[in-house]
């Protein structure tokens, strides 16, 4: 994640839900009601709202996902190709312009009132025009009705990603009558966020009950549901720390743990159930292009060094089972990322040659990363530790400088870190979001590369953007990634392990890199 003005929040809060620290620090009382299926979640809150408009929080993906639809969503933890949802059906034109969507009939919002073309206009546009975190997600595309049935979003440029972006739960469609009743407006005016941080205007399998911050938020099944009535009567969403996630769901006070770290899910009781997927997370390297910031890392030589001298699967080891070398920028699960036969593989003798070629003798840098920051429950200074020690058999020494999230943010975001250690996790399950790593990009400014800086990169970059069809897409930016890897300045390192418990009872579990978990799927047994 991180992309336009939310990437610093994004980039800290994401992934210090992750950490071992609660909000709140609610104690495992919510126990199941008698008579009705209860399911208990303990997880760590990244949460703001429950408005679909504001939210871009994880904690808040996941409750939105439950309680309101988008037009297209995806099938499971595939995020290759985006299905209907609310829409029925979706077709990109020829030019990548303009992507047409027809409703399915039938969806009704919680209050029973039917889902209708001038609902979605209002929400899409809603999302747009507000400028909350999400805004991004459609800038520049215009949405119409062409008639009761039909959506249409038009983008001035070729936007392949759009169907894509329509699955985010940011975009879940309210009731606007409803809506408007409580302030809801498509200016920054709105005043609704209140409402809907207590009630529930969308037409998901679940409705709000209660909603609290920092402690939890409980949800029910929505009687007026359209669709398959969902396996449990209620679903309590704890803010718990991941020690106590744990025990808790060791001694069956709850039923899934979302937050566990590699280590603290080995040797889990034999009746419970443990899931360990990549995540979509990539951590990686950066090395500083620009010559004021460092007389070193702009060597191209020298950054060969440091991808040939980096042992990757002794990070592997550090990261535990589940995790995942990342060849490219582009994690495994989205169109596009590398096959792992083109993953670096730590050649020393090869460094050595390249850092003798750099001309650079006995180079000292400095390597920068936040110390309090965890990802996936993995901390960023073992990682370094590692990585120190790698480069030090190949010549080079790195002085370590781990500093509070808020110092090491601000240096990377002013491009300022000599070598960085940082991750990025997708805004959106399409490859279009690490075009930001493009000299002149987001991601690229924050490594000192500036526009014009390698023009073959910035040449594949421009092309994959506005190649349509899967197969093409695909191709484009793997082309991107390869080019990458050769000259740019990050080194992708890994993608560290995500790691869900459950109970034996529940079925049908599948981590998402955007929603984390989808309710709707979930079953009993």
């Amino acid at each position: 994640m991180a992309t336009r003005s939310q990437t610093a929040a994004l980039l800290v809060v994401g992934a210090l839900a992750l950490a071992a620290c609660s909000a709140g620090g609610v104690k495992p009382s919510s126990a199941p009601q008698s008579g009705a299926k209860t399911l208990v979640i303990d997880t760590s809150f990244d949460l703001k709202t429950a408005d679909p408009g504001r939210t871009y929080e994880p904690t808040g993906l996941f409750v939105g996902k439950a309680v309101y639809e988008t037009l297209l969503t995806f099938d499971g933890a595939d995020v290759t190709k985006p299905v209907p949802a609310l829409a029925e059906s979706y077709e990109l034109s020829e030019d990548g312009k303009v992507l047409t969507l027809k409703l399915k009939k039938g969806a009704t919002f919680a209050d029973g009132s039917p889902l209708t073309a001038d609902d979605v206009v209002f929400s899409l546009t809603r999302v747009r025009d507000m400028k909350g975190t999400p805004s991004f997600l459609l800038d520049g595309v215009e949405v119409a009705k062409t008639d009761d049935t039909t959506i249409t979003l038009t983008s001035k440029a070729p936007n392949p990603a759009l169907p894509y972006i329509l699955p985010n739960p940011a975009l879940g469609v309210i009731n606007s009558k409803v809506a408007k009743e409580h302030g809801a407006t498509t200016d920054a005016g709105d005043k609704a966020e209140q409402y809907l941080n207590t009630a529930s205007a969308g037409s998901g399998p679940y409705t709000i009950e209660s909603f609290n911050l920092s402690s939890q938020v409980v949800l029910k099944a929505n009687p007026k549901y359209y669709g398959a009535k969902p396996a449990y009567d209620r679903v309590v969403i704890r803010n718990v720390e991941a020690a106590t996630q744990k025990l808790n769901v060791q001694r069956g006070d709850s039923q899934v743990a979302l937050n566990l770290s590699g280590d603290q899910v080995t040797g889990m009781p034999a009746n419970l159930q443990v899931k360990k997927t990549a995540s979509a997370n990539v951590i990686f390297l950066l090395a500083n292009q620009d010559s004021s910031v460092s007389k070193t890392t702009p060597n191209a030589k020298f950054v060969e060094a440091l991808r040939k001298g980096v042992d990757y699967a002794g990070l592997l080891e550090l990261a535990g089972e589940g995790s995942t070398q990342a060849p490219g920028i582009i994690p495994s699960q989205l169109l596009g990322a590398l096959p792992q036969d083109q993953a670096a593989k730590r050649d020393v003798e090869g460094a050595k040659a390249a850092l003798a070629a750099s001309g650079l003798s006995n180079p000292t840098v400095k390597l920068e990363f936040p110390s309090e920051l965890t990802v996936n429950g993995l901390s960023f200074q073992p990682l370094a530790e590692r990585i120190q020690a790698n480069l030090k058999e190949v010549g080079i020494t790195v002085d370590l400088a781990p500093a509070p999230v808020t110092t090491a943010l601000d240096n990377y975001r002013n491009g300022k870190e000599e070598l960085g250690l940082w991750y990025w996790g997708p805004d959106y399950p399409d490859p279009s979001d690490y075009l930001a790593f493009l000299p002149g990009k987001l991601v690229g400014l924050r490594a000192g590369w500036k526009d014009g800086a390698d023009k073959a990169v910035s040449a594949a970059g421009d092309k994959a953007a506005t190649t349509i069809g899967d197969e093409a897409r695909k191709a484009a930016y793997a082309d991107v990634q390869t080019k990458l890897n050769a000259s740019g300045p990050f080194i992708p390192l890994i993608q560290p392990s995500q790691n869900i418990v459950t109970a034996a009872s529940v079925t049908g579990l599948e981590y998402h890199p955007v929603w984390t978990v989808d309710l709707a799927d979930l079953g009993a047994k």
